[in-house]
């Protein structure tokens, strides 16, 4: 009789895992359960949640009324498509739940099932809207260095991670990156270097430009003082739209409900996903402006993904938002995040650190040097604290409920970690 495979060998044999080496993979860490900002694994060990998994989880892991909505919209009806005319009561109710909450003139959302379809179809929209007013010809989108905006054909290009792009050449044409706008950044020397970009390629030539309000998985970093306010105004002066991919701001991880919000931006898209529905069902949502309504008007949008709009994602977000405005979670993330950065802060004293930063329940420790963060996130492991490295960066993104003493010690374990590097 042949020996049961444990759950280690399976996934060994039979699991290709995101950015993991393919062939050699490492021992997984096998999750069993959660319940607010702790997890344990299938061995009993806890942990707590320092990164939501990828940004998701704002309300934390293991609410039972959440998984109550899924099962009863299950019962009742478990999909059906979206296209053409075909529509569901939950859809319909958390795209007008949805209106209510976005900045004003954003009163319009196209569903999808995560951040990178969103991206997708933001960059669409915006081609077809300058290709129907005649402009076909307006097609490139400016981005970033150090920005992510996903993994597919178009929001790979639109990343600005050289290494996320290596081996799945050729990539779409058709985007141009500026510099990162890092917080110590001068906001001026970075609007001087759109205005020359603009000019190089001809304002006539551009579609949009797409940009994360606080950058996240490219380290965690805010934009120095002026530049959302700069870059919104050369890009109205020129007719260029603003697409903001808030997949991981949006929903109130700054402190805010959008990040739009926080640096007063009129964005003609809002790319949105992660935090909907808190990550218990995929599920985004692209925010579209009356303006590009406007300009797309009487066009057939001939473009979708099958699960667009699903009745027991959109259910379980209309729960999940009820959630964070009733428990008060947009305020709770601007306060605990206020308190990890002040904590985190002091760590800039050591030689083996560049710098410390925060925006709401976003915050990151950049390493000096060419110091790989890999270690520092393996030794939190070990002590029962999850974080995310990000080349020579830590980056968090606790749970909104994360409790003030997970929160402590969420800065205390890597504090010591930090304090080991040479």
């Amino acid at each position: 009789m042949s020996v049961p495979a444990t759950l280690t060998e399976l996934d060994a044999a039979h699991v290709i895992h995101p950015h993991a080496v393919v062939g050699a993979p490492a021992a997984p860490v096998i999750w069993a359960r959660g319940r607010g900002a702790t997890l344990w694994d299938i061995d009993g060990k806890e942990y707590i949640d320092g990164t939501c998994g990828l940004w998701q989880c704002a309300v934390g892991h293991g609410r039972p009324e959440l998984a109550r909505v899924a099962a009863e919209q299950i019962e009742r009806l478990e999909f059906y498509a979206s296209f053409w005319n075909f529509a569901n009561e939950p859809s319909i109710r958390l795209a007008a739940r949805l209106a209510e909450l976005s900045p004003a003139g954003l009163d319009r959302v196209f569903f999808t099932n995560g951040g990178s379809e969103g991206i997708e179809t933001a960059i669409k929209l915006v081609r077809l809207a300058c290709h129907v007013q005649g402009r076909p010809e307006r097609n490139v989108i400016l981005s970033r260095k150090s920005a992510y905006h996903g993994v597919g054909v178009a929001s790979l290009a639109a990343t600005g991670i050289p290494p996320l792009k290596e081996g799945f050449g050729p990539l779409a044409p058709g985007f141009v990156h500026l510099s990162t706008p890092t917080r110590r950044a001068d906001a001026d020397a970075l609007v001087a270097e759109l205005r020359a970009t603009i000019d190089e390629l001809g304002a006539e030539t551009i579609a949009a430009f797409v940009g994360e309000p606080v950058m996240g998985v490219g380290g965690m970093i805010p934009p120095p003082d002026g530049y959302w306010p700069q870059v919104q105004a050369v890009l109205r002066e020129h007719g260029i739209l603003l697409i903001l991919d808030e997949i991981v701001t949006g929903y109130g991880r700054t402190g805010r409900w959008f990040g739009a919000q926080r640096y007063d931006l009129d964005a003609d898209v809002i790319v949105t996903a992660k935090a909907l529905t808190s990550g218990y069902i995929p599920m985004g949502a692209v925010f579209v402006h009356d303006r590009l309504v406007e300009l797309l008007a009487g066009t057939a949008f001939r473009h979708g993904f099958t699960y667009n709009g699903h009745p027991v994602g959109s259910a379980v977000a209309l729960a999940n938002l009820e959630i964070i405005e009733r428990e008060g979670l947009v305020e709770r993330a601007a306060s605990v995040g206020a308190r990890m950065l002040e904590r985190l802060q002091p760590v800039e004293e050591l030689e083996a650190v560049a710098e410390a930063r925060g925006v709401g329940l976003m915050l990151g420790v950049e390493l000096a040097g060419d110091r790989d963060a890999g270690p520092v996130a393996a030794g939190a492991l070990e002590q029962g604290v999850v974080v995310r490295a990000s080349g020579q960066k830590i980056v968090m993104s606790p749970p909104f409920v994360i409790e003030d003493a997970q929160a402590d010690r969420i800065v205390d374990v890597l504090t010591a970690e930090l304090r080991k590097l040479a």
